[in-house]
């Protein structure tokens, strides 16, 4: 699904200016779904760049709205590669150009070398059967080679116009890389009671669910607070050395609850697991409208046969569908069906769901300064990008 429909603008000439936080955000909730990296609220978050607001006007009347984020090139910092992660959030459907080429045109006078955007918008999407199917053929090694995918096309009009205007794909193969996922895993909600649910998930999942009820396992809802953030953090910090992963700091997190909160309080929950006392799981989970995401987890290895991360995964779930939330998103997954690859391991996880795999348009840049561009990107390519 895409992340947003928002009003459709007229077929007259539309004007990209800036905008406050304040406008912003009323056109964000005026939205049925907005990724939150396109609130003002994730500017605040990403300290390491500068961030603005702008606004497509048709008249007087806004029509779509982005969040750019400006990184400084090394040893040019007048000249910004400037960055829309999972935006803007405009009319998808309707003709890029009359979209992208004033965004284009306001950035490089504001001294861009480059734009990146990631448009919210699906290509092609595979049931968790498929992707299950897929898994257990030695023939068929990634998403893209299962046949029967239902293709948007949308996706491919919009993959299709940025080519031929000349944008540059920054997808990669794996499907990580330094920006957002192309690749994700998605539980649909809408329409769809928790009974319906639990039916589509795997065995392994149901059992775990119940399992971690008849252990007692509590999920609560964080406050927010100092305390609660700690233990989230202590916690993450002991993941990540088990998953060998490097940790955010603390800090980091205190600034994401803070500025996420100040937009409403319903934009960012910390769910905690306990275990007779014990902290053995915990979730944080973004909404903003119908689109929940479950972007940062962490468990305990100790009790993990309690199953408190299920638990609350669970918890997450109920309560996005208790808030007429359309999609469940449990964000990147990498294409591979590989039995042998690493990361199948996480693509299982996430299928146990039920839910879908799904691909996105990923993203793109468009030059605007060629040679500063090039710069850029062999710097980038050097540093292992």
């Amino acid at each position: 699904m895409s992340y947003s429909e928002p009003v459709r603008a007229p077929a007259g000439s539309l004007v990209v200016r800036p905008i406050g936080a304040a406008e912003h955000v009323a056109f964000v909730r005026a939205q049925r779904s907005v990724s939150f990296l396109q609130t003002p609220a994730w500017g605040r978050v990403k300290t390491e760049w500068r961030s603005e607001s702008l606004g497509w006007f048709e008249g007087r009347r806004l029509v779509g709205a982005g969040l750019v984020l400006h990184r400084p090139v090394p040893r040019l910092d007048r000249f910004t590669l400037a960055y829309l992660p999972e935006g803007p959030v405009i009319d998808w459907g309707g003709e890029i150009g009359a979209w992208l080429d004033p965004l284009a045109a306001y950035l490089k006078k504001h001294g861009a070398f480059a734009v990146r955007v990631g448009p919210p918008v699906v290509t092609d999407t595979w049931s968790a059967a498929q992707v299950k199917e897929g898994i257990a053929d030695p023939g068929i090694r990634r998403l893209t080679d299962l046949p029967g995918q239902w293709g948007d096309p949308v996706g491919a009009r919009v993959s299709s116009g940025l080519k031929d205007a000349g944008w540059l794909p920054q997808n990669p193969r794996d499907g990580f890389g330094v920006g957002h996922p192309q690749f994700k895993y998605e539980v649909p909600l809408a329409g769809r009671t928790e009974a319906e649910l639990l039916r589509g998930m795997n065995q392994q999942w149901r059992r775990n669910i119940k399992k971690a009820a008849r252990e007692g396992v509590e999920v609560t809802v964080g406050a927010g607070g100092p305390e609660d953030l700690k233990a989230f953090h202590d916690l993450y910090v002991h993941t990540a050395e088990r998953d060998r992963f490097t940790p955010r700091p603390l800090r980091y997190f205190e600034t994401m609850f803070a500025a996420l909160r100040a937009e409403g309080l319903e934009r960012i929950t910390l769910y905690l697991a306990h275990h007779q006392g014990d902290l053995v799981a915990a979730s944080v989970l973004v909404r903003v409208g119908a689109h929940a995401v479950y972007v940062y987890g962490a468990s305990a290895t100790e009790k993990r046969e309690v199953r408190g991360s299920n638990a609350c995964q669970w918890a997450m779930i109920r309560d996005a569908l208790a808030a007429d939330c359309d999609v469940y998103d449990l964000r990147g997954i990498t294409p591979t069906l590989d039995a042998d690859d690493p990361h199948v391991g996480l693509v299982r996880f996430k299928v146990g769901t039920g839910g879908q795999a799904v691909r996105y348009v990923g993203e793109w840049d468009l030059p605007l300064r060629p040679m500063v561009y090039r710069a850029f990107d062999l710097y980038m390519r050097r540093r292992g990008r």
